[in-house]
């Protein structure tokens, strides 16, 4: 599975040194050299690159069931969030909680993830929306990295939702709390990219400006979540500062994709979202296929819009309610995913790549998507260590 390549080889070889994959192809056209070399033969599995899951709010306390059932009896997310609940819920649960009650919190949502073959792995703030917290997020985040074998990116989502104590008074939030934990996140070592959510509930189009701009000036690369729930120009933000993503996308046009087709900016479409906020304008495919912009799929783990473990489910409702084929699918959780996250070292199999793959109990990628609540993965290898599933 190499997006320059053939899409599918069979009786196919891989060469594996220390953590990067030597060679790949056809196993008639093995090199001579590698022939005698310790091997492991896999019995006819599907080996695909391992799957990367980059938009993930999955570190976080508490959950939001309760809004779950106000929204079967009517209430819209906005409704909800204006009155105080969606994002500043778990604000409340999140800020009472310790390090230590995040990452346990988190193993078992992060556990699913890696048992349905994930080896990288996107990690957001954005539930503390003050300094301690923010940076005590990150922090967790880091950690899953070591105690599972997974990579964990970090995103800095600060400028998630407005906090109750600055109600009203968004650009204060921003010049008092937002920014300057960002500075002290990048300073500790915490950040990778820098997000925020451009939407009538949370942050202008200026607003969300002034939050790049630090990022530029701190080096970071950034990502936004634009034009989930109405079209404010998020997209074309994103595109005019050169963003690594522009994520949910559903209310964006012809011209927003041209935009981020120029900027090199990926379409993340994050179809649990959807689905469990029961929205009707989906993001506008065809047209990111016209323009060639990548189009990534990741869960968007989140206790209130996309309470979703499953990369694998995720990519399934991709292609029954978005409309992607079986490989653009795979390319969304693999390749364009690893671009979103500014890796160039994973998400396809090929030499050089990094060794990051999956093995599973399938013959055939389009099985993994069609089948749901399944998960027939053998076994990982993250950075050529074997990790059983």
């Amino acid at each position: 599975m190499d997006p320059s390549g053939p899409w599918l080889l069979s009786d196919a070889a891989i060469v594996l040194k220390a953590d990067r994959i030597l060679w790949s192809g056809p196993m008639a056209d093995l090199p001579p050299e590698h022939r005698e070399a310790e091997s492991r033969p896999l019995d006819g599995r599907l080996v695909t690159p391992a799957l990367i899951d980059a938009h993930t709010h999955i570190v976080h306390a508490g959950h939001r069931a309760g809004e779950f059932e106000a929204r079967l009896e009517g209430a819209s997310y906005e409704e909800i969030a204006r009155a105080g609940g969606g994002i500043l819920s778990t604000v409340r649960a999140t800020r009472a909680a310790s390090e230590d009650d995040l990452v346990a919190q988190a193993l078992p949502r992060v556990d699913a993830l890696l048992a349905e073959g994930v080896g990288t792995l996107e990690v957001k703030s954005g539930y503390g929306l003050d300094h301690d917290t923010e940076l005590r997020m990150l922090r967790a985040a880091r950690r899953i990295g070591e105690e599972r074998p997974v990579t964990v990116r970090t995103s800095f989502l600060g400028a998630h939702a407005v906090p109750p104590e600055f109600k009203g008074h968004p650009d204060a939030y921003l010049d008092e709390v937002c920014l300057p934990a960002l500075r002290a996140a990048h300073s500790e070592g915490l950040v990778d990219a820098v997000d925020g959510f451009c939407e009538g509930i949370a942050f202008t189009p200026g607003q969300i400006a002034r939050l790049f701009d630090e990022a530029r000036a701190l080096g970071l690369p950034v990502k936004l979540h634009a034009e989930q729930l109405s079209h404010l120009g998020g997209a074309q933000l994103a595109a005019r500062h050169g963003a690594l993503s522009a994520d949910h996308l559903e209310y964006a046009t012809d011209d927003d994709a041209k935009a981020m087709a120029a900027s090199g900016t990926v379409a993340t479409l994050l179809p649990g979202a959807f689905y469990t906020l029961k929205e009707r304008q989906a993001p506008p495919v065809a047209a990111f296929r016209d323009q060639g912009v990548p189009m990534v799929v990741a869960t968007d783990c989140n206790p209130g819009s996309s309470p979703l473990s499953s990369l694998l489910l995720a990519m399934n409702m991709a292609c029954t309610l978005f409309g992607l084929t079986v490989q653009e699918s795979w390319l969304g959780a693999t390749a364009h995913a690893a671009r979103a996250l500014g890796l160039s070292d994973r998400g396809s199999i090929a030499p050089g790549q990094r060794a990051d793959l999956a093995l599973w109990d399938a013959e055939s990628p389009a099985e993994l998507v069609y089948r749901l609540g399944q998960r027939p993965l053998h076994a990982r290898i993250h950075g050529g260590q074997w990790c059983r599933s």
